[in-house]
């Protein structure tokens, strides 16, 4: 499974939306502070996800949430 997903950080209201195909490694990637843009935002939690069996599609639906944002 690939999934869409979006993150908060705990200390700051800010918001990453992004794509994987392990999404928890990809949560323990983000709270060791291994994302070099955010991880000053460090800790985050998970609000929102959706899974999807072709990369593609979760990867297109990335963008179009990265568009129309927050």
């Amino acid at each position: 499974m690939f999934y869409l997903y979006i993150i908060k950080s705990k200390v700051k209201k800010y918001y990453y939306i992004g794509s994987t195909e392990d999404l928890r490694r990809r949560m323990v990637e983000h709270n060791q502070g291994k994302t070099k843009s955010i991880k000053h935002l460090t800790p985050f939690e998970l609000i929102y996800y959706e899974a999807y069996a072709i990369k593609r599609l979760a990867r297109k639906r990335e963008l179009e949430l990265k568009n129309n944002s927050f």
